[in-house]
């Protein structure tokens, strides 16, 4: 892959710094597989993505993000921070004004003709798309060094790495439990074993009764669900402590599921983010699961 690097000239314009500022290059390999170098750690940054937002404060650089999208809302200080509209339209000309030293886009949400649009006018976007638990340990590690704050990003890194492990250790060899994850309603959607909430499910000894199938978020009907017979089923919903998803499956009183009251709610933000906080979530998927083993009875 191409090295990409912007110019001393442009970055020096956008920062608003003279030709004496101190400067050292620092360079990260994205998800996309291209380096970005910067001749020096970005102080003033984009996170195009709620997801984003999220592992930029875990790097260490809350202070540096100057601009978000909509619902970027944790941690609760990045409400404050100005938005340039929602991942899927972006307002370039607002973005632009708040002079970012780096644009941290998201590979599959953001509108690849932006994003090219920011990089033909000079922009370093550094593109996110974590898939495995050790790839948001590591976009965090990356954020950090293009950040310039290594040890705070480096602690929270090590932190997500040895929560997982302690799980993954924890849930080994556990009775597996046949289960179905609902990621939305209209139309109903599920993950499949590669996507990164599959692999929470595997960790905590869950079957995902749809990991086979070939799209990362597949689309189904409720006869699907119904022929699959879920021994749980785990959901989100509209918002952060919104169960209906969850209440309209009760209308089946003959699935497994809901003959064993298996039905659990796990707030969104903690689950379908690929951020540190997926480690809180896992932990609730786990007990979850736990408790469907303990209603299994003799």
């Amino acid at each position: 892959m191409r090295l990409r690097r912007l110019s001393l000239a442009v970055v020096l314009a956008l920062a608003g710094l003279g030709p004496g500022a101190a400067l050292g290059e620092v360079c990260a390999r994205d998800d996309a597989g291209r380096e970005l170098c910067l001749p020096a750690p970005a102080a003033r940054i984009a996170a195009l993505s709620p997801g984003a937002t999220e592992l930029t404060y875990a790097a260490g650089a809350g202070e540096r993000v100057v601009a978000v999208v909509d619902y970027s809302d944790y941690p609760p200080e990045a409400r404050q921070v100005p938005s340039v509209g929602s991942h899927t339209r972006l307002d370039l000309e607002r973005l632009l004004a708040l002079r970012p030293e780096l644009v941290v886009g998201w590979i599959t949400g953001n509108p690849p003709e932006q994003l090219a649009t920011l990089e033909d006018m000079g922009l370093p976007v550094f593109y996110i798309e974590p898939r495995s638990f050790e790839g948001v340990a590591s976009a965090i590690e990356r954020l950090a060094r293009l950040a310039g704050t290594e040890a705070a990003g480096d602690r929270e890194a090590a932190r997500f790495r040895e929560g997982m492990a302690a799980l993954a250790e924890r849930y080994a060899g556990v009775e597996p439990v046949p289960v179905f994850y609902q990621v939305w309603d209209e139309p109903l959607m599920t993950v499949n074993d590669e996507h990164l909430i599959g692999k929470v499910l595997t960790l905590c000894g869950g079957t995902n009764v749809f990991g086979e199938l070939d799209r990362l978020v597949p689309r189904l009907d409720e006869e699907a669900v119904l022929a699959a017979d879920p021994e749980a089923i785990l959901a989100g919903g509209m918002g952060e402590e919104n169960r209906d998803w969850l209440t309209h499956w009760e209308r089946y009183p003959e699935l497994t599921a809901v003959a064993r009251d298996n039905l659990f709610f796990v707030p969104p933000s903690l689950i379908q983010r690929p951020t540190p906080r997926m480690l809180e979530g896992s932990r609730l998927f786990c007990e979850k699961l736990e408790q469907a083993r303990e209603r299994r009875g003799g």
